[in-house]
């Protein structure tokens, strides 16, 4: 079966290391033992990743950009090493065209520029949309000052991957300070505030009006939905259309006709199960969120799905394809 997986990150290091070292130090977690522990697998593309993927069966990963990037550095500065990053990734995913696609990395400080980046390489490179790290400069996408990115994905037909990004300063002091070890920033992170975060993000993106103004927009989550599953009843129940806020649909229509869910880096029946309930199995992806992940337990995981084969090939390929469009090219 062809799997097609599309949380799947890297990051080089090269270009890393060209920012500035006052704002590594405030944003340490990217400098972290764990980041360090990660920082080979990540940089690497037709090495160890491509035995991986051959390995388990995986026929194509789209890649992105995780970790201190464009979105840290001023509207100048940023425009500048966004085109630079994503012009290294094309040059290294080439070297294997029918294994590797892309995410774009865009300078989200500089709207203007973050969306002609997008235009620039899903025209010249074929990448199949972008991947944005949570918030910029602790502000939500459904700032008007981000239209500009919404409105030229939408017109290009293609996705945003809404990732999550580190909690605002503010946030973390409140919420996940005053614990012990490393707990504190296990739980801002992947250990709960990352998949919190992200569901407020999209939540606010249908709730301002925001996903109503761009219909034809499409956002991908990763992390079985990032708890919307469990809560879109409940959503739907507290934020009925124009009652609390400026959505002209439910909660649940708008997650069903604009928000995809992946995979990544969660392996239970249980909240497949609720997310294709939920979500239906047509917005429903296959990821790893490698090399956070190991490609092993993802594809022990989707050998173990007790669905008939129609419904496991549109999650394993059928649906990224449709998707990103990946007979296209």
């Amino acid at each position: 079966m062809r799997i097609i997986t599309l949380e799947e990150h890297v990051t080089f290091p090269e270009l890393t290391d060209k920012i500035p070292a006052d704002i590594m130090d405030l944003h340490s977690i990217w400098k972290s033992p764990m980041m360090q522990k990660m920082n080979k697998s990540l940089a690497d593309v037709s090495g160890e990743r491509l035995q991986s993927m051959n390995a388990n069966g995986i026929a194509q990963q789209v890649v992105s950009v995780v970790g201190a990037g464009a979105d840290l550095l001023n509207p100048i500065d940023g425009p500048v090493f966004a085109r630079e990053y994503n012009n290294l990734m094309a040059t290294r995913i080439a070297e294997h065209p029918d294994r590797f696609r892309a995410f774009a990395h865009l300078p989200m400080t500089a709207p203007e520029a973050a969306a002609d980046e997008l235009e620039r390489v899903v025209k010249a490179y074929g990448f199949c949309g972008a991947l944005v790290n949570g918030l910029t400069n602790d502000e939500f996408l459904d700032d008007f000052k981000y239209a500009p990115i919404l409105e030229r994905a939408q017109q290009l037909d293609v996705p945003i991957y809404l990732h999550p990004g580190l909690p605002p300063k503010t946030v973390a002091d409140a919420y996940y300070s005053d614990l012990p070890k490393h707990s504190g920033v296990l739980l801002s992170t992947a250990g709960w505030g990352w998949h919190a975060e992200t569901a407020i993000h999209v939540l606010r993106l249908i709730i301002s009006g925001t996903l109503d103004r761009y219909p034809k927009l499409k956002l991908i989550i990763g992390h079985m939905g990032e708890m919307l599953p469990m809560m879109m009843a409940r959503c739907d129940e507290k934020f009925g259309i124009a009652q609390a806020g400026n959505n002209l649909r439910s909660v649940s229509q708008t997650l069903r006709e604009q928000v995809y869910v992946t995979t990544s880096g969660i392996f239970t029946l249980s909240t497949l199960m609720t997310a294709i309930d939920t979500f239906g199995i047509d917005n429903v992806l296959f990821s790893v969120d490698y090399p956070f992940s190991a490609n092993e337990t993802g594809k022990k995981f989707l050998e173990s799905i007790p669905l008939e084969p129609t419904a496991i090939e549109k999650i394993a390929h059928g649906n990224a394809e449709r998707l990103l469009k990946l007979n296209r090219n």
